[in-house]
């Protein structure tokens, strides 16, 4: 056992995936290498933690956050080694790294299963070095098979702030492959691309005109209500424009922010959220709407479409999904099997769907959504 650091006064910050990355190379991989130095491995940090996503914060040290890493086995390697290598790092890993404590409570069945860091001096460390295959987590991200072909029931299924979690992250070592199985998933298939960018417009289609409707007739609750789910209809589409996961709530916002075309929109969607009126709404809106328009004919998907608003069949309500992006979207659609599913009304995947965490979150749901897209 190496000599403990002090983990008990508060440590300078250090992004997770820096701590990770260097408490691989500089306290696991020498463990490694001294037992089985000929063990091929992947090690990375990937799936839930704002630390995956590069959002962390000193707020984030409070809980499941830490010195750890994610080691990828073959399924034969893990099943004959990963006893061994666990008691190998209990009894060898350093008691702090960098100031933080490489220890763990035990996961709290009071609150989620939650483990934070636990200062010792002495006896094994409890530590976070988990054990995976491929397979195996990818199955627990997405619930889907790495034997299987991705078909485009799987694209639509698989919630955007999971397929990041698994795409985002780092990997510090690749032994194992881990970065083609990564790469099925780095983005959409083109069609699918194409049917989920004319689902998101036919969502924007749906509800545009309302917000200045439900405000004309003073329900200033309603329209602020529909003009903020346009906000985040718009911030969706720039999301796939820029062919980007979105993640889940916490982090949309701050992951939008670093968008290439956020320091246009989000003057524009500011204003909307913060508008007394529909008509200042409608204000923020418009801008948001052309720059969207824009961004569309610049990706070059279809024939250029009318960058500027109209309106609502003569209404004074100004609108843009009417000039037909999604349907100019969809008949851009060449493989059959998205044909299929977009010769019916174009709901969008999961994330159109649905926002319920529980939904999102378990891949358990995933066999009954498919039936959606049969």
């Amino acid at each position: 056992m190496q000599d403990a650091m002090t983990a008990h006064d508060s440590p300078a910050f250090v992004p997770g995936l820096e701590l990770c990355r260097r408490f691989y190379w500089e306290a696991v991989r020498p463990i490694l290498d001294a037992h089985w130095p000929d063990l091929p491995h992947g090690a990375a940090l990937l799936g839930g933690g704002s630390e995956v996503l590069g959002f962390d914060d000193a707020t984030s040290t409070d809980h499941h956050w830490g010195p750890r890493v994610m080691l990828f086995l073959s399924a034969a390697d893990r099943t004959q080694s990963a006893d061994a290598i666990d008691a190998a790092l209990r009894q060898e890993l350093p008691y702090a790294f960098l100031g933080y404590s490489t220890n763990f409570s035990p996961p709290d069945p009071a609150d989620n299963g939650v483990q934070r860091l636990q200062p010792i001096e002495q006896g094994p460390v409890n530590h976070r070095v988990t054990l995976h295959t491929a397979a195996d987590f990818v199955a627990e991200i997405l619930g889907f098979d790495l034997t299987r072909p991705l078909e485009p029931a799987d694209w639509l299924t698989f919630p955007t702030q999971k397929l990041r979690t698994l795409t985002a992250g780092a990997v510090y070592h690749d032994g194992a492959g881990l970065e083609a199985v990564r790469s099925r998933f780095a983005f959409y298939p083109h069609d699918v691309w194409l049917y989920l960018l004319a689902a998101g417009w036919a969502r924007i289609g749906q509800e545009e005109h309302l917000m200045g409707r439900a405000g004309s007739v003073g329900d200033d609750v309603g329209a602020a209500l529909i003009a903020a789910r346009l906000v985040r209809d718009v911030m969706r589409l720039c999301f796939l424009m820029e062919r980007q996961y979105a993640p889940y709530p916490k982090w949309f916002g701050t992951a939008f922010s670093r968008l290439a075309c956020a320091a246009e929109l989000l003057p524009a969607l500011r204003r909307t959220l913060h508008a007394h009126s529909w008509q200042e709404a409608e204000a923020g809106l418009v801008p948001a709407y052309e720059a969207l328009a824009r961004l569309h004919n610049s990706l070059g998907l279809t024939p250029p479409l009318p960058e500027t608003v109209r309106s609502f069949w003569g209404r004074p309500f100004q609108v843009m999904a009417m000039h037909g992006f999604a349907d100019a979207l969809l008949a851009e659609i060449r493989d059959p099997a998205v044909q299929r599913i977009a010769a019916r009304p174009p709901i969008g995947g999961i994330d159109l769907i649905s926002d319920n965490t529980d939904l999102l979150e378990s891949p358990a749901w995933r066999p009954a959504l498919r039936n959606l897209y049969a």
